[in-house]
């Protein structure tokens, strides 16, 4: 009984943690938006957060919107990389495909943009292409 507490107590701050690293991406801050970033994709890469995600997915969108569109060269790239931890995360379904179609041409117009910095086009690029395999049911 007190193990099945305790693990739950854990996600609960676990979950707690990822919240605050989500409004972080909104703070003026660039500094902050990054350290966020970076928490978010070293919590993507190392835990199954899927039903957390899906919950939060529109939030986490406009997070990211805002921060490949406002954000500069370490911030794109981090906001691309987070990206495509996203739809890993979430799979292939419907909402994956909702995340990749309204994040799509911004990625594409920061891929794009010769004077974005060569990390954020390549994140981009990546994003792009990994999103593209997993979340898009057009197969053009």
């Amino acid at each position: 009984g007190s193990e099945a507490a305790s693990e739950q107590g854990q996600e609960e701050e676990v979950e707690d943690r990822l919240k605050e690293h989500m409004d972080n991406l909104l703070d003026k801050s660039a500094k902050t938006r990054q350290a966020a970033l970076q928490s978010l994709r070293l919590a993507f890469s190392s835990k199954t957060l899927s039903e957390f995600l899906l919950e939060r997915r529109l939030t986490l969108t406009d997070s990211l919107e805002k921060c490949l569109k406002k954000g500069k060269g370490e911030e794109q790239a981090l906001a691309g990389t987070v990206l495509t931890l996203l739809c890993l995360q979430m799979g292939s379904g419907p909402e994956a495909e909702e995340v990749f179609r309204s994040l799509k041409p911004l990625l594409v117009s920061v891929l794009t943009d010769s004077t974005a910095s060569p990390s954020a086009r390549q994140s981009c690029a990546t994003a792009l292409g990994m999103c593209c395999y997993i979340a898009a049911a057009d197969l053009e």
